[in-house]
Order: structure tokens, then C-alpha cells, then sequence
């Protein structure tokens, strides 16, 4: 018991960000174990432990990585920033080296670890990584006048570069990237005549990307041909054979309810592909019904309102910028996890935060909670250093 005590007076930082992140994780385990069901059948002979069984390794590396992050003092990130981007671009390029394809169409997102045998989605720690370097870079020039020439190479190269490796296997990611980079930025000072001529050169570089994948097609193998597909299947009301998932997503929301059909009960998991993964939220809502999904919502959002609180209390710009950062894109992936199962957006195939099963989603995941979490501590010695230099007259007054 002391034991215990122990290692949770070591936990420092937001309690409530590590109250909310605790509680997803562990109610992850009740839908991964119920949703992996139709991949034990499809992959194994239908035994449903295994696959919790990694599930509960991935969250213990994953709490793992959020404990020695959250012990790293907040500013180290800026200089682990500048050796993080070089090394994200290499692993990109690896990653798109590869050429993987699935069904056709060019996949190349993920990369086998070598002698661990397990394989790594390069993508996301990209993201993690870019926007801590960003809020350093808004950091060095807040206060002073920049021209937008001088910021393109320092700034907007990298983001560049980085997007243009992921884009051609990954539109989803390379967007939400791209948008949380433009809400940084905007959040950070910089002028929004800039921000207007970055959208407009974003959104050539794609329809350049688009015309020159439909020109040849042997470079991109379909790619284009799978986004203009699911941007039709959610525009288009005829059902076809690209609905299938979303259908299946729907039929389970409808038949949850409001109080859900109970913890393993969930009929559709069984006719989802991605049941465990990118549609776990209608198993979920099949399940646990309006309510549980409803209330799954409300933990986002109040991660949402710890990161900003954070953020808001963060004693350095860089402290600010790095929580925001790193923070929002969670919950942006959350709603949009969400936003899908309910057809409210297209198919993406982001998981849901610390929820799906996935390595890499959960260790980013908490990789980025580490980082703020690192900031909130660094309000907390702060304020403990101020309140060891005030007098006891000071002190009273304080609580008066």
C-alpha cells in the first residue's frame, strides 16, 4: 500500500488531465475486448484475450511514456524539437520508400521496427513533433516584426516538407495537420495576411498533387481515386458499395438507443471491419447507448477545458503555445472519430484517442499528454518557489 502511495505522490502536474486519461484508458478495455471479436475469428480461432492482452500492453508503454515525459522540464522541448525534425523527415522518407500497398492503393504509413518486430505509424510523431517545433519558432519571434519571407524558410519549409511526405498516403492526417498548424500559428501572432497566402499556396499544392497523381497513376497507385471515392460515398445518398462501414456504423447507433444493448453485446462488431479501431464509437454507442456516447464526449471536452486551463496558466509563451499544440489535436481527432461513426464526416480512419486499439495512436496520444502535462508542472514549481519567497504577512493576505 505504501508502494502505491509512493509512486502516485511522484505523479505531478494537471490531476484532472491525469484523472480523465486514466479513465479512458480504462474504460477502453470493456469496447476493445468486445469490437476485437470479429478480428479473432477473421485472424485467429476466435479467442478475444490476445488481442486485450497487447491492448493492455500498449496503455501500460503508453503511461509509461506519459511519466517520463511529464518529468522532463518543459523548455527541453524546444531543443528536442530541432533534432526531432530532421529525424521525423528521414523516417518519412523511409516510410515512403517502402511503397506498401493495400488493395492497390498506396499505403505506405507504416514502418516495421527493427529486432522489436512491431511496426510504427512515422505520421503521427511527425505531428507531435512539428507542433512543438512551431510554438518554438512563434516563441523566438513573438514581439517582433517578421516578414513573411523570412519566416518561409525557418517556418514554413519544414511544414512543407513533412506534410508533402505524409500526403500521399495519408490525405486525413496531412489535413488535420495542416488545419491544427494554421490554428497554431493564428493562436501564436502571426499575421493572418500570411496565414491567407499559406492556405492559398496549401490548397494549390494539392490540386497540383491531385492533376499530377490522376496524370500518372503508377506513382500514387489510387490514392486520389480512394479520397474522390469517400467524399462521393458521404456526398452521395445512393447506397453503395463504399457505404458499407458507415451503414453498418449507423445501423449500430440506431439499434444502442439511449441505454445500449450492454457491455459485449454489440451485434454490428461482428460486420465491421474496423470495429476495434476507427469505428469503435458505434460499437460504443451500440452498447452504452446515447447516454455512454454522450458521456464519452463530455470526458473530451473536459480534457479539452484541462488543456486550455493549462495552457491559460502556463508561466512561458512557449509553455502556452506547446500545451495548445500538442493538446488539440486529441480532441480534433476525437470529434472527428465521432463525427464519422454519425456520418457527419467522411471516412478518415483516425482512431479514437487512448479508446481504439492501435500502438502508435495511444503512445503519440500520450506522448502529447506528457508534454502538457510537463508544462503544468512547471507552473506548479513556480508557483511553489513563489510562495516560499513570500513573507507570512504576504501569505495571510493572500488567503484574506
Amino acid at each position: 500500500m505504501s508502494k502505491t502511495k509512493n509512486i502516485f505522490t511522484t505523479l505531478k502536474g494537471d490531476r484532472a488531465i491525469w484523472a480523465i486519461t486514466a479513465f479512458l484508458a480504462l474504460f477502453s478495455f470493456l469496447p476493445v475486448f468486445s469490437a476485437s471479436s470479429n478480428l479473432a475469428y477473421l485472424y485467429g480461432n476466435g479467442d478475444t484475450l490476445p488481442f486485450l492482452v497487447r491492448h493492455f500492453m500498449h496503455l501500460v508503454l503508453g503511461f509509461a511514456i506519459i511519466y517520463g515525459v511529464h518529468k522532463v522540464p518543459s523548455h527541453y522541448f524546444k531543443g528536442l524539437s530541432i533534432i526531432g525534425i530532421p529525424i521525423v523527415f528521414i523516417l518519412l522518407l523511409i516510410t515512403m520508400a517502402q511503397g506498401t500497398t493495400i488493395d492497390g492503393a498506396n499505403a505506405s504509413r507504416w514502418i516495421k521496427v527493427p529486432f522489436v518486430g512491431i511496426t510504427f505509424q512515422t505520421s503521427t510523431l511527425a505531428s507531435v513533433v512539428l507542433m512543438i517545433y512551431i510554438a518554438r519558432y512563434l516563441t523566438k519571434i513573438k514581439d517582433k516584426t517578421i516578414t513573411f519571407k523570412e519566416s518561409i524558410l525557418p517556418l514554413w519549409v519544414p511544414v512543407a516538407l513533412i506534410l508533402g511526405l505524409i500526403l500521399p498516403a495519408n490525405f486525413s492526417t496531412t489535413a488535420i495537420i495542416f488545419v491544427m498548424v494554421l490554428t497554431l500559428v493564428f493562436m501564436g501572432g502571426y499575421p493572418l495576411k500570411y496565414i491567407g497566402i499559406i492556405v492559398a499556396t496549401g490548397l494549390l499544392a494539392l490540386t497540383l498533387f491531385v492533376l499530377a497523381a490522376k496524370a500518372f497513376p503508377g506513382v500514387f497507385p489510387n490514392r486520389v481515386d480512394t479520397w474522390m471515392s469517400r467524399i462521393d460515398s458521404f456526398a452521395d445518398d445512393e447506397d453503395s458499395e463504399g457505404d458499407y462501414q458507415i451503414e453498418k456504423a449507423k445501423i449500430a447507433i440506431a439499434t444502442g438507443g439511449l441505454t445500449g444493448l450492454g457491455p459485449g453485446k454489440s451485434v454490428q462488431k461482428n460486420f465491421l471491419p474496423q470495429s476495434s479501431s476507427d469505428f469503435i464509437y458505434a460499437i460504443i454507442v451500440e452498447e452504452w447507448g446515447l447516454i455512454g456516447g454522450l458521456m464519452l464526449l463530455l470526458m473530451y471536452l473536459l480534457l479539452l477545458f484541462r488543456i486550455l486551463v493549462v495552457a491559460n496558466k502556463a508561466t512561458t509563451v512557449f509553455g502556452k503555445l506547446a500545451a495548445i499544440g500538442v493538446g488539440l489535436p486529441i480532441i480534433f481527432q476525437a470529434l472527428i472519430n465521432m463525427a464519422v461513426a454519425v456520418e457527419l464526416f467522411p471516412v478518415t480512419g483516425q482512431t479514437l484517442p487512448l479508446v481504439s486499439s492501435g500502438g502508435t495512436s495511444i503512445w503519440m496520444t500520450c506522448l502529447a499528454i506528457g508534454i502538457v502535462l510537463s508544462v503544468s508542472v512547471k507552473r506548479e514549481e513556480v508557483k511553489a518557489k513563489e510562495e516560499e519567497e513570500m513573507n507570512p504577512l504576504d501569505i495571510l493576505s493572500e488567503a484574506i
